[in-house]
C-alpha cells in the first residue's frame, strides 16, 4: 500500500469529523472507537497526555505546548486536525510530520483490525476515528518511546473520537464560542459542557480567557465533580502585557503568581499571544507537577513555533516591488474578528484586497461583517472541496455589505492572479476563509516564489 492508496482507503469511510445533525458530536461512536483501540492493544494508554479542546486556537496551543515539551528534552507526539496539504501533517513525532511511507505502512498494518471492527456492522467507523486510532498506534510503535502525547480534539469533547484516555496529566480548554450548534448545543453553556467532558479525575484543567462567564462556571463545576484542578488564565492572577509586534512576530510578558516570564512568538495577532500565554501557563503547571520544564524551555519552544496557514506571511520574506501577502484560515465569526484585529494593528493605514472562499455550512455574513471595513476589494473563489460555496453566490452575499469592489472567480489560482494584478505596492492581499482555499493559495504562492 502506498500513500495515495492509504488515503483512498481511509476516505472510503464516512467523513464524520464535523458531525451530522442530531448526532450530538458523534465523530465516531466511542464504543466502536474503544473496540478498535482494544484490537490494537489500547495504544492510547500508559503515557503522559495533554488533551486540548475549545472553539478556536486549539491547534496552535497544542503545537505550542508540544514545542515547549520538546525544548525541555522530552520526546513528543502531536495529533492535530485538519491538515493543509497532506494527512501526514496531522501526526507529528518530535514535531516533524510523519513521512508518507510511514503513514501508508501503518495504515496497512491496522487495516485488518479496521476490517474486523467493520464486520460488526454498526456503521460507526469514520475517517477521523481511523486517523485517531492510527495516531495512537504510531505513537505506541515509535522508537524511541514517546514521553508525551498531545492530542487535539476533533470537535466538541464528550463524544469525540479522541476522548478515550482514562487518565490525563493536563486538559487545556481554549476560547469557547458558538459553533456547530446543530451538534454541540445551542448555547455556550451547552457547548462548554460538551467540551468539559474530557476533564478526568486527577488531571489539571487550564482554561484560556473566555468572553462568556458561564463557561468558567461550567468548567469549574466539571473539575469539582471529577476531582480535577483548575487554573484559569482569564482570572486576575494572570496578565499578558504586549511589548512589540511587527511582521516577524511579537513579544510580551506573562505576569502570574507562578512567576513572570518574557516571551516571544513568530506568530502574528493578539489571539496568538493569548494562545502562547495559555501554553506557557500549561507548561508551568506541568513543571509544578514534576515535569522538568524550565523558563528557558518555555521561551525556546514558543520562539520556534510557527504554523502554516495561521496569519502567515507569504512568502516569509517580502518580495521587493510586490504587495504584502498573508494567508489565514479564518472560517468563522470569531476567527474573522481575530483576523480583523490583527490586520488593523499590523497595517493601520493600509487597505486590504481579500481573497475569500468558504464551505456551504459557514455563515459568510457574520465573517464578512468583521472584515468589510478593511476591504478595498473582495475576490470570491472556491477550493476543489466538494462542499465549497459557489463563488457567485458568495459574491452576492458579501456585495450587500461590501465597501469596495466584489469580483467572483472560479479557482484559487484565478483569484490570486487577479489580486496580484489589482494590488498596488502599499496594499495588503489577505487570503482567508476555508483552510482548503488557504492551502491552494499557499501551494500557488510557494511555487511562484520558487521560480527563478
Amino acid at each position: 500500500m502506498n500513500y495515495l492508496e492509504a488515503v483512498e482507503y481511509i476516505q472510503s469511510f464516512p467523513d464524520m469529523e464535523r458531525g451530522t445533525p442530531g448526532s450530538r458530536g458523534l465523530t465516531m461512536g466511542l464504543d466502536s472507537m474503544r473496540s478498535l483501540l482494544d484490537r490494537l492493544d489500547n495504544p492510547q494508554k500508559d503515557r503522559n497526555t495533554v488533551h486540548v479542546t475549545g472553539s478556536k486556537g486549539k491547534g496552535s496551543t497544542s503545537t505550542m505546548i508540544a514545542a515547549i515539551l520538546q525544548a525541555a528534552g522530552y520526546r513528543t507526539a502531536l495529533y492535530t486536525s485538519p491538515h493543509l496539504h497532506s494527512y501526514t501533517e496531522r501526526i507529528a513525532l518530535g514535531l516533524e510530520p510523519i513521512s508518507e511511507e510511514m503513514f501508508a505502512a501503518s495504515v496497512a498494518e491496522i487495516q485488518p483490525h479496521i476490517e474486523e471492527e467493520g464486520k460488526k456492522g454498526n456503521g460507526s467507523l469514520s475517517t477521523f476515528g481511523i486517523l485517531t486510532a492510527l495516531f495512537f498506534y504510531m505513537v505506541r510503535k515509535a522508537a524511541p518511546v514517546v514521553d508525551w502525547q498531545i492530542v487535539e480534539v476533533g470537535m466538541g469533547g464528550r463524544y469525540d473520537a479522541t476522548n478515550v484516555m482514562e487518565q490525563k496529566n493536563l486538559v487545556i480548554i481554549t476560547p469557547i464560542s458558538l459553533e456547530h450548534i446543530e451538534v454541540l448545543g445551542s448555547s455556550q453553556t451547552e457547548i462548554a459542557s460538551n467540551k468539559a467532558a474530557i476533564i478526568t479525575s486527577g488531571c489539571t484543567a487550564v482554561l484560556a480567557p473566555q468572553k462568556d462567564a458561564s463557561v468558567r462556571s461550567v468548567i469549574g463545576r466539571q473539575c469539582h465533580q471529577v476531582g480535577a484542578g483548575l487554573v484559569d488564565v482569564g482570572s486576575k492572577a494572570f496578565a499578558v502585557k504586549r511589548k512589540h509586534q511587527d511582521l516577524h512576530g511579537q513579544t510580551f510578558e506573562l505576569i502570574s503568581s507562578m512567576g513572570n516570564i518574557e516571551l516571544q512568538t513568530p506568530m502574528l495577532g493578539g489571539h496568538q499571544a493569548t494562545n502562547a500565554a495559555v501554553a506557557a501557563v500549561s507548561a508551568q503547571v506541568l513543571a509544578r507537577a514534576g515535569a522538568t520544564i524550565s523558563d528557558q524551555a518555555i521561551q525556546t519552544g514558543l520562539a520556534k513555533t510557527s504554523i502554516p496557514g495561521r496569519l502567515e506571511l507569504m512568502p516569509p520574506v517580502q518580495v521587493v516591488g510586490e504587495p504584502t501577502i498573508l494567508v489565514d484560515g479564518a472560517h468563522n465569526h470569531e476567527s474573522a474578528t481575530a483576523l480583523s484585529d490583527a490586520l488593523k494593528n499590523l497595517f493601520p493605514e493600509r487597505k486590504v484586497i481579500f481573497v475569500i472562499g468558504v464551505n456551504n455550512d459557514k455563515n459568510i455574513n457574520a465573517i464578512w461583517r468583521e472584515l468589510n471595513s478593511l476591504s478595498k476589494m473582495v475576490i470570491t473563489t472556491k477550493s476543489h472541496n466538494l462542499r465549497a460555496m459557489d463563488p457567485e453566490a458568495l459574491s452576492d452575499a458579501v456585495s450587500f455589505q461590501a465597501t469596495g469592489l466584489a469580483r467572483a472567480t472560479t479557482s484559487v489560482i484565478e483569484a490570486m492572479n487577479l489580486a496580484l494584478q489589482e494590488a498596488k505596492l502599499d496594499d495588503v492581499i489577505c487570503v482567508t476563509g476555508s483552510l482548503y482555499v488557504v492551502a491552494e493559495a499557499r501551494d500557488y504562492l510557494l511555487k511562484r516564489s520558487a521560480k527563478p
